[in-house]
């Protein structure tokens, strides 16, 4: 078991020479999908297939994530394409700034128009002291409805009501 140290932001405009980055598509299914958060994640990120279970160390601060993956075959994927979860697809761009690795997700499909920014951290000092970048709107870390396994399926009609609250324009990349 692995944890991770990550914060969310949105985001507020396109950073310069984005479509430049190294970038990769990533398909996720959400299960169980009876669930309003499922924290158990079938992936596809390019030619990777992996199943990953991740989940809060502390309930209360979701920038801290306990996570254990298993490596799939493309055969084990395919089977799980036949479950019901929930769905989403995203292009990732790998953004450097800082000395860092800004994962940029534009999602893509229902929650077209949204985009959202990932940094991990190596130590929880980092991760505390860390200065939002320019490009990037607000801190989502501990909004619950800007986690994936609340996003997979949802449309971006059925997130507005919480990107307006931070002022959030659908962005088109």
């Amino acid at each position: 078991m692995e944890i991770e140290l990550e914060r969310t932001f949105l985001l507020k405009n396109v950073p310069e020479n984005l479509k430049d980055c190294k970038s990769i598509e990533i398909f996720d299914i959400y299960i169980p999908q009876s669930i309003s958060h499922p924290i158990l994640r079938i992936r596809k990120k390019g030619d990777v297939f992996e199943i990953t279970k991740k989940s809060p160390v502390d309930l209360n601060d979701s920038s801290e994530q306990s996570e254990e993956t298993i490596p799939l075959t493309k055969e084990e994927f395919s089977d799980f394409l036949k479950v019901d979860g929930k769905r989403l697809r995203k292009i990732r761009y790998y953004y450097p700034i800082n000395n860092k690795t800004a994962e940029i997700d534009v999602f893509l499909d229902d929650l077209e128009g949204l985009a959202t920014v990932d940094f991990e951290f190596d130590s929880v000092e980092e991760k505390k002291s860390f200065v939002m970048p320019d490009f990037c709107l607000a801190d989502v870390t501990q909004e619950k409805g800007a986690a994936g396994g609340i996003l997979a399926g949802k449309k971006y009609l059925d997130i507005q009501p919480i990107l307006d609250k931070y002022g959030y324009k659908k962005l088109v990349i």
